[in-house]
């Protein structure tokens, strides 16, 4: 199978790096500091999992020089979907398989407007994990899964074939038959653990102790399953709990990935957060006080300024 990764950092680095030890055909698109060092000295992937070092690993910033692939992995920051949407066209053929495995809810509305839904595969993962510095990726605890699915639920012989990939790479892939409900999922419990941790600038383990902040992340996750809901979105009576119980059982010093560019001044995808949060909130008459005071705490980082 012949794949690119479209944003090389920590969660498109991590998979792409296990797909392409286990024999794909792995590309690497990425930019910057962390290209040179990757076309220099490899990729490498430091997890307690088993360390990677792919070498060499086929990097490039210019998807020409790759052309079409079977599966295209986007995993940019969710501010640089439309650009990526652009640029990721020459390795978009008729047979190409696109998948998203950001942040968000948001993100494959521009991927369906760039290729059509019939090229797109929902795509979630969980993850916790850096660039801890040029060219190596790192990997913070032990979980690492993907879940992904045709829109309508059915077994496809691509989203099939993926699944096997995976699995032969060690990943512990999952096939979905309601991938929209994992993708919300996913986005109940990271939209109110990145606005809190960020908000508090505290990992975890102190949020989820103290009485009162675990009670804010909860009804952060409500907020959002409200709006789900809303939306028409299927998910489970016993989610909110279920979520909670997901976050009882992270590593204690865990911070969201949010936090990691809050705390180097880099820009935020708190827009894409709670900012969609807030937006889908008012628009569907659902209040959400908790993000909203997110928002309001964190916008004036989300540009990358330090004020």
């Amino acid at each position: 199978m012949k794949i690119a990764v479209f944003g090389s950092g920590g969660v498109g680095g991590y998979f792409g790096a296990r797909l392409a030890k286990a024999g794909a055909d792995v590309h690497f698109i990425a930019r910057g500091r962390h290209l040179g060092a990757i076309r220099q000295h490899g990729l490498g992937i430091e997890s307690a999992l088993g360390d990677v070092v792919l070498k060499p690993a086929n990097a490039t910033d210019d998807p020409a020089a790759i052309g079409p692939v079977d599966l295209a992995i986007v995993a940019v920051k969710l501010y640089d979907t439309d650009d990526a949407a652009k640029a990721m066209k020459p390795l978009v053929g008729a047979e190409t398989t696109v998948m998203s495995l950001q942040n968000g809810v948001t993100a494959n509305d521009t991927l369906e407007k760039a290729f059509g839904r019939a090229q797109l595969i929902g795509g979630s993962c969980s993850i916790a994990t850096v660039i801890g510095r040029p060219g190596v990726v790192r990997h913070t605890g032990t979980m690492a899964s993907m879940a992904f699915g045709e829109w309508d639920g059915r077994p496809t012989p691509r989203v099939e074939a993926l699944r096997d990939t995976c699995r032969k790479a060690g990943i512990d892939a999952t096939l979905s038959d309601d991938i929209e409900a994992v993708i919300w999922s996913k986005f109940i419990f990271l939209s109110a653990f990145s606005g809190i941790c960020c908000t508090m600038r505290l990992p975890i383990g102190p949020i989820r102790k103290d009485p009162e902040t675990r009670a804010l992340l909860r009804r952060a996750m409500e907020e959002v399953l409200a709006i789900a809901r809303r939306k028409g979105v299927k998910l489970a009576d016993d989610l909110i709990e279920r979520r909670m119980a997901f976050a009882d059982g992270l590593p204690a010093e865990m911070y969201a990935s949010m936090y990691h560019d809050l705390a180097a001044g880099k820009r935020l995808e708190l827009k894409w957060l709670s900012g969609a949060v807030v937006e889908m909130g008012r628009a569907l008459g659902v209040p959400t006080p908790a993000h909203e005071s997110y928002w309001l705490a964190l916008k004036l980082h989300a540009d990358g300024r330090r004020t």
